[in-house]
């Protein structure tokens, strides 16, 4: 009798917790693809395609308003580089708005946290902006509109913290949104506002020396330098404080999980 009750109150381990969470988050982006896109015409297949469809209009404008080439590099590549890294942000913020409400029917789950619903989020945006991004660089290589990397341990470097970005705000926003209409009602104009902020259609070192640090207080400035860097190589001087966003990182990572942890008992769940 003892060793049946000892083996019904034997606590999981922490692999057998990793694992159950992640078919949890598996589970989770199927149901997020099926709610969102369905399974007539492209179906999943839209996530890739949406934010190809984006960062190919984008660049097609620039490249036909714009010189061919800006501060000695091809507009198109300086479009392509920045524009991504920007999309898998913005696709990221915009899904956390109000994520736990709109899913707060599975909240009745045991095994289904806040927690994993932003997760599973963030990991499809990230997956299909990715996806979308490299159909892009490469048919942009074989146009012959951008060079293949020079550098590609930078350029992964960069993408790794750009992730690492697009969550931390993910959980902050999806957070923030639940405790305010302000945030939920502003979050999309805020992140219009802060496109010079991104580093995505500018680099530090074309501005004035004196003014180069205002750029360089945005994370996402310090990531997409690293992946021009990467890109580009010794074609670029690129500005970036490895220190500065390594703690940034992880300092709105641990307010992030905090609050994505204790935001259960703010929801109204029906």
């Amino acid at each position: 009798m003892s060793q049946v009750s000892t083996a019904t109150i034997r606590k999981p381990s922490l692999v057998e917790v990793c694992r159950v969470q992640g078919c949890v988050i598996g589970a989770l982006i199927l149901r997020e693809l099926h709610t969102r896109y369905g399974r007539e015409n492209l179906g999943f297949l839209w996530i890739i395609a949406e934010p190809i469809l984006f960062c190919a209009a984008v660049a097609v404008v620039w490249t036909a308003i714009r010189p061919p080439h800006d501060h000695g590099l091809p507009v198109t590549a300086i479009v392509i580089t920045g524009y991504v890294p920007l999309t898998m942000w913005r696709h990221c913020l915009m899904r956390a708005v109000k994520a736990f409400e709109a899913n707060g029917s599975l909240l009745f789950h045991r095994q289904v946290t806040p927690l994993d619903i932003i997760l599973s989020r963030v990991v499809l945006e990230l997956m299909g902006t990715i996806a979308a991004g490299i159909i892009v660089c490469v048919g942009a290589i074989l146009l012959g509109f951008l060079k293949p990397p020079a550098d590609y341990g930078l350029l992964y470097l960069g993408l790794v913290y750009q992730m690492l970005f697009c969550l931390v705000t993910a959980l902050l926003v999806a957070s923030l949104s639940e405790l305010s209409e302000l945030v939920e009602k502003t979050v999309q104009v805020v992140s219009y506002v802060a496109l010079p902020f991104t580093g995505a259609f500018s680099m530090v070192d074309w501005l004035p020396q004196n003014y180069r640090w205002l750029l360089l207080w945005s994370p996402s400035v310090s990531n997409i330098e690293m992946i021009r860097g990467g890109w580009f190589g010794t074609a670029v001087h690129v500005h970036y404080d490895l220190w500065y966003d390594t703690w940034m990182a992880g300092l709105l990572l641990l307010i992030g999980l905090s609050m994505t942890l204790r935001i259960r008992r703010h929801l109204i769940i029906q």
